[in-house]
């Protein structure tokens, strides 16, 4: 197979805003699966949009450290760190970041970004460590997957009642299989 410019290039318009989806969001991720020159090279770029009060939920990216960098507006970002021995077992760790600010979510870490401006968009880009880095979005994940996790074992994960769980995970199945 011969190799040319396009396997290296997208048109992807990353200067353009993006309309949100429900939790005020749009994500457009460019990696491996659209630049096909980016295989093996352990890189990927995203655009993320933020609406006034959005958020990109909290979520993890299993291959990939993130370094995510505020374009327009400002963000209020944070990461939970792993369950390792004390002092630092599941510390959360946050910032507030302004225009030209930059922030680093450790590979596999759960992480988020909220846009805490009531009347302004925010705008990102991130860089990511992997040409494929992959993203698990918690509650979409524990709520919303198919089949649904059983909610006696929610419910005793996250010591709540049963009815608790189901209302979630029937917010979140309608979300995601509709």
């Amino acid at each position: 197979m011969e190799v040319n410019a396009d396997d290296f290039f997208k048109a992807a318009a990353l200067d353009k805003p993006r309309v949100t989806n429900k939790v005020g969001s749009n994500v457009t991720l460019i990696n491996v699966m659209q630049i096909a020159g980016l295989n093996t090279l352990g890189i990927s770029i995203a655009r993320i949009d933020y609406a006034p009060l959005g958020q990109n939920p909290p979520h993890t990216h299993p291959r990939a450290t993130e370094i995510l960098t505020v374009l327009e507006g400002t963000l209020y970002v944070g990461f939970v760190t792993s369950n390792q021995p004390a002092p630092n077992r599941n510390k959360f760790l946050s910032k507030v970041l302004n225009k030209g600010d930059v922030f680093v979510f450790p590979v596999g870490l759960i992480h988020f970004q909220f846009n805490p401006n009531p009347h302004k968009p925010a705008v990102a880009i991130a860089a990511l460590s992997s040409q494929n880095p992959g993203a698990i979005t918690i509650a979409n994940a524990v709520f919303g997957s198919d089949p649904q996790i059983s909610d006696d074992v929610l419910a005793k994960a996250f010591q709540v009642e049963k009815n608790t769980i189901d209302w979630l995970q029937a917010q979140f199945w309608e979300n995601n299989h509709n």
